[in-house]
């Protein structure tokens, strides 16, 4: 072996080491997996992964996601060896409280990390949505003599992840989509929690992927070689790769190599001794890193910086040549809206009959589509359902990827993190839409989006039992409870057309995290704002629909979206009895909760602790608002299949339930 050759192995050897001993000082990790690695993530970081250390939100860099999360050791020794702000101190601190290096990698917390990964299939999925995005962004704006936009999306997936069953959906959106520069390593080592893989996963993954499209290669996953050879062919295919590299878990140790005790556990300071003898591994102290090897990784540092100033000249003379595109890109890649680019939302006039709020959601996405160009969405095979459809723009789709109207299929799921993946790449305010019953097939995607404050616009419609004959089977009932608990997360369910206007607006202003917004199949009143507060206060979650008649309100009626109505026709009967009546509409908790506490007094007085709120769902959660005197009115129940107001009436969501309740609250 060359002095060249040795080289290269300590390089990958001390990937090997750094993750073994930082698991070993937590006493808790996954050592097998980035030994297993190590080989194909060198060849990868060294020899092809466009990147700069001391930028890592360079726009035109190549995006790298580990999607087998549990193996973050290997992903922090890349970015520390590389020259990312990761000191060795963090390694050495793996796992522990308030370390940057946490058991699994988080977006926003380690300088490096593309994407929140763990829950296995997310990372896999979460990329196809980045690779759409490049798609985008390159068709978008590149031109002939200026090709701004040109990365890939790679990463590192299990056999986990391909069990998983969001990696078949995106999979299979991938391939139909010929998304060429995505390219997968598959870390095929046979080995899960369980033992061998052959226990539970027996597929032909060749077979399966090449039927989703996708160029497959088969290869020695320690043989950089095979390595090389196999990314190089990769990056020239017209079709999404999976390259499948055939690895050992626990590579090296003499004792776990193979086993599936190497997946979850430490090695054990002995067998670490072990391990670093038997791969010729000189100085044996933990976390110990050759000057020669930290000198051959840092060459990214060098090599990145001069990559992004080469493009940085590509820009600027892009914006000279190209001016309007240039500020058109850079306000994508910002996610700046344009300037009045509210003043395009529609406001609605006064109308008993009313639309449905789904529909108020079409005709906004119409509207501000005319303002916002980079707003790209679809839906899960429900464009008509759910009103997603940008009317006179393109499809996204292979040979135009530079369409606004998205076709996920059948496909929840990946459409949730694909949609994570396009906002955490940048370029494209996403947008998706399902029925709100099927947000639970969303639930994993949202989690994450939630947990890394990812923009993300969600569109849930037939948001209750007003869907009616369909039934209980896709009427929501716990739903809005379980979205409205999860951090981070904003959940807006308006009370009319207008609401909705202002809950786009609310929705496209949050950069924090991801938006909720939960619209009805049934038409609903719009209401005269002349008599009623005004929409905005969407924007603060909760206000004054309609003020007391008296200097004291006798009691406060709320609720959100379509039950609004229905508060306001017990009030006037409450008022024609003499009641002094208060209407909060109440169409989001989450930026409710936001406002200062003086804001919330001033629209639930806590001298009025007479409250009734109602709302076509579980009723959990809304006695922080009705107080322990207050009372919730809700289903805590599924519901029935019939004509929508038949389904009211007979789950008790009326006027007259409303009333009965605030007659005994009040005496």
């Amino acid at each position: 072996m060359n002095s060249s050759d040795q080289l290269t192995q300590r390089c990958v050897n001390t990937l090997r080491t750094l993750s073994m001993d930082a698991v070993q000082a937590a006493n808790s990790g996954h050592p097998g997996m980035p030994m297993g690695m190590a080989d194909a993530a060198y060849v990868l970081w060294t020899k092809f992964l466009k990147h700069n250390p001391h930028n890592p939100r360079w726009f035109d860099r190549d995006r790298f996601i580990l999607s087998a999360g549990h193996g973050s050791m290997l992903l922090y020794s890349l970015l520390h060896l590389t020259g990312y702000d990761l000191p060795l101190k963090e390694i050495k601190n793996f796992r522990q409280i308030g370390s940057i290096t946490p058991g699994h990698p988080e977006f926003g917390l380690t300088p490096g990390v593309e994407t929140t990964t763990g829950p296995l299939g997310q990372g896999f999925a979460t990329g196809v949505g980045m690779a759409m995005a490049e798609a985008f962004m390159a068709e978008t704006f590149n031109k002939d003599d200026h090709k701004l936009v040109d990365h890939f999306t790679y990463a590192i997936v299990s056999d986990g992840d391909l069990m998983e069953g969001i990696s078949h959906e995106a999979a299979s959106l991938a391939g139909h989509l010929n998304l060429n520069k995505l390219i997968y390593l598959y870390d095929s080592n046979n080995i899960s929690i369980d033992g061998s893989t052959d226990l539970a996963f027996t597929d032909n993954t060749k077979k399966r992927f090449e039927a989703y499209n996708w160029d497959v290669q088969v290869i020695d996953g320690h043989n950089h070689t095979e390595i090389e050879a196999a990314i190089r062919r990769a990056q020239t295919t017209d079709k999404p790769s999976l390259i499948e590299c055939r690895t050992h878990i626990g590579f090296g140790s003499p004792n776990k190599q193979g086993s599936a005790s190497s997946h979850g556990s430490p090695l054990g300071e002995e067998e670490i001794l072990l391990t670093k003898e038997n791969l010729g591994v000189e100085n044996k102290e933990p976390f110990h890193i050759d000057e020669d090897v930290l000198k051959e990784f840092r060459k990214a540092v060098k090599n990145g910086g001069e990559l992004e100033a080469e493009w940085k000249e590509l820009l600027k003379d892009y914006e000279k040549v190209y001016p309007v595109d240039g500020v058109g890109f850079k306000e994508y890649v910002t996610r700046n809206l344009p300037d009045s680019w509210e003043d395009v939302l529609p406001q609605f006039d006064t109308d008993e009959k009313g639309m449905a709020t789904r529909k108020a959601s079409g005709a906004v996405i119409n509207e501000i589509a005319k303002r916002i160009f980079n707003l790209v969405g679809g839906s899960a095979d429900l464009k008509g359902s759910v009103n997603t459809e940008i009317i006179g723009k393109d499809v996204f789709e292979a040979g135009n990827y530079s369409g606004q109207n998205v076709h996920y299929g059948v496909r929840e799921h990946a459409m949730g993190a694909a949609m994570n993946g396009m906002a955490l790449h940048g370029g494209i305010i996403p947008f998706g839409g399902t029925f709100l019953v099927f947000s639970d097939y969303n639930k994993p995607a949202i989690r994450i989006a939630g947990l890394s404050k990812i923009p993300a616009v969600y569109i849930f419609t037939h948001d209750s039992i007003g869907l009616g004959e369909d039934g209980p089977t896709h009427q929501p009932i716990e739903h809005l409870a379980a979205l409205r608990a999860t951090p981070n997360v904003t959940v807006i369910r308006p009370s009319d057309a207008n609401e909705t206007s202002y809950a786009w607006k609310a929705a496209l202003e949050n950069k924090t995290g991801p938006t909720m917004l939960v619209l009805t199949r049934q038409n609903l009143p719009i209401a005269d704002r002349k008599q009623f507060g005004s929409a905005s206060g969407v924007e603060k979650g909760g206000y004054i629909l309609k003020k007391e008649s008296g200097s004291k309100a006798d009691i406060i009626l709320m609720a959100s979206g379509s039950e609004v109505q229905l508060i306001v026709e017990a009030a006037e009967v409450l008022e024609s009895e003499g009641v002094s009546v208060r209407l909060v509409s109440m169409p989001s908790w989450e930026l409710f909760e936001a406002q200062s506490k003086e804001y919330r007094n001033t629209v639930l007085p806590p001298a009025v602790p007479q409250r009734v709120s109602i709302e076509a769902a579980a009723t959990l959660g809304w006695h922080k608002w009705t107080g322990s005197e207050g009372v919730a009115i809700g289903i805590d129940r599924y519901g029935e299949s019939a004509p929508y107001q038949d389904v009211y009436e007979h789950l008790g969501l009326t006027v007259e339930k409303i009333l009965e309740n605030s007659r005994k609250l009040i005496g």
